[in-house]
């Protein structure tokens, strides 16, 4: 009796280590080694200015991109956007996001706005060129997201 009380112990100690090595092996994180590159994808925060937004996560990238190819490439997503500009390279301006427009110029008028790792974006949408892994927040807002 106490022989197979013995083995009872040992098997339930083996029990709480094989779900211990889980638990870990769960929480382990895979980090690309020295040298290895980043997920090629970028993410797109639409900030609708009303206490509504929508990320859209896992946008490929590839050297060169703007932060127009990730919008273009937002649209083919089940639940994407839509959007409308005008003009084009360092002149391109952002119109519409889904059904949200610009209200154009003058004092606590609302228009779309980028910015790109939390740095407000210094030039056109169309001519801002991304990195891997880059956040891209726009945000329907007053002059500089005030």
């Amino acid at each position: 009796m106490t022989n197979l009380l013995r083995l009872r112990k040992v098997h339930h100690g083996g029990v709480q280590m094989l779900a211990a090595l889980f638990v870990i092996a769960a929480c382990w994180t895979v980090r690309p080694a020295a040298g290895e590159s980043a997920k090629d994808s970028v993410t797109l925060v639409i900030d609708y200015g009303d206490h509504v937004s929508k990320t859209i996560g896992d946008l490929s990238w590839k050297k060169g991109d703007t932060v127009l190819d990730a919008m273009k490439e937002a649209t083919a997503r089940s639940h994407g956007i839509s959007f409308s500009y005008a003009g084009s390279g360092a002149s391109a301006v952002l119109t519409k996001i889904d059904d949200v427009a610009n209200e154009g110029g003058g004092a606590g008028k609302k228009n779309w706005q980028y910015w790109v790792n939390g740095a407000y974006g210094d030039r056109s949408f169309a001519a801002f060129e991304l990195h891997a892994q880059d956040e891209v927040t726009l945000r329907y807002a007053t002059e500089q997201g005030k």
